[in-house]
């Protein structure tokens, strides 16, 4: 079996700074949870296999997924069938998916309608949920299932957000107001809310928490923020707007997702594009595995996952894609089921 993954899935290989670890290692088979936003479900995707493992039915609508660190459930945040900032039901659940058995294993209950979106587990094995009406960070214990906290963002529609590395901060993506917002998990508190752009999309964190990227709706330019001062240090200039992006094992490289149908290659040391791939024209996730080498990207509007699973210097090789249906969104990896 390793021997056909390999052949599936070269290893990534970059440009590497000078400092930069070389020969990174390749993990073995895994598998993708993926939630397909339109059909109501949770794909388990065998990426060894090519084929579907499982497909769980959730709420009107799970947009993103996440895995919890012993690979035991999945949570899927139950928004509503709206988008941001537009009419429709607001959701107030989350819904657990037992991984073993492919099966509904409960559901949290937030307790109001907040239209939660976002979910990720921080090093301190709590899981933190982003609440958009209630324009706050929820806090959630697995273990009983409850909402032990809230945290302000101090703005509206927190739509997505990355947690540091060390699981002292937050950093969200607030769409309509096109700012960041840095929250303290310790203290449960806000710090600060950072201007960007008039509207901004999605965001990520370099592995070294030294950097925060979001994305301009309006110009096609990335933000990067400076963790340290809470400051927009520069930004990186695009031929297009992106809508997602994701950070690299090497710590320099950042891939970012156009919806005109583009997966830029970015050097972040140079602020420079070192490679374009073309793919189809969608707003989706785009996720690295842990190895740190190997991209995917969802297209809900072509219903397919794409996998970036080379990059031979600045000719990166865009494999056979994993074709499912339309509505594909979220995504999350995993290494057994």
């Amino acid at each position: 079996m390793y021997r056909s993954l390999l052949i599936l899935l070269p290893l990534l290989t970059i440009p590497l700074a000078d400092n930069s670890p070389a020969a990174p290692k390749l993990i073995g088979p895994g598998f993708l949870v993926i939630a397909n936003q339109r059909e109501h479900t949770i794909v388990l995707f065998d990426i060894a296999e090519r084929k579907t493992v499982a497909t769980v039915e959730v709420g009107v609508n799970g947009h993103e997924v996440v895995v919890s660190p012993d690979g035991k459930f999945a949570y899927v945040p139950i928004y509503g069938n709206s988008g941001v900032g537009k009419p429709g039901t607001d959701g107030q659940f989350v819904d657990v998916i037992d991984l073993h058995t492919h099966a509904i294993a409960g559901h949290i209950d937030l307790g109001k309608p907040v239209r939660p979106h976002c979910a990720k587990f921080g090093p301190d094995g709590l899981l933190y949920v982003s609440a958009e009406l209630a324009n706050a960070i929820f806090v959630v214990d697995t273990t009983t299932r409850k909402v032990i906290a809230e945290i302000p963002t101090g703005t509206e529609q927190s739509h997505m957000f990355v947690i540091s590395p060390d699981g002292k901060r937050a950093y969200t993506s607030n769409v309509s107001t096109g700012t960041v917002s840095v929250l303290d998990l310790q203290k449960r508190s806000l710090i600060t809310v950072i201007p960007v752009a008039k509207s901004v999309q999605r965001i990520s964190i370099s592995p070294d928490g030294r950097h925060v990227y979001t994305h301009d709706q309006g110009q096609p330019r990335i933000a990067v923020i400076d963790t340290a001062t809470n400051t927009v240090a520069s930004y990186i200039l695009l031929p297009d707007t992106v809508y997602s992006s994701a950070p690299l094992g090497d710590g320099v490289t950042l891939v970012a997702a156009s919806p005109s149908g583009k997966i830029f290659v970015i050097d972040t040391e140079k602020s420079k594009i070192v490679a374009t791939v073309e793919v189809p024209p969608s707003s989706g996730e785009i996720i690295v595995t842990p190895d740190g080498y190997r991209v995917f990207l969802s297209c809900p509007q072509d219903g397919t996952i794409q996998f970036l699973g080379h990059l031979a210097a600045t000719k990166p090789v865009l494999e056979a894609p994993i074709v499912l249906s339309k509505g594909v969104d979220g995504l999350a990896w995993t290494n057994s089921l």
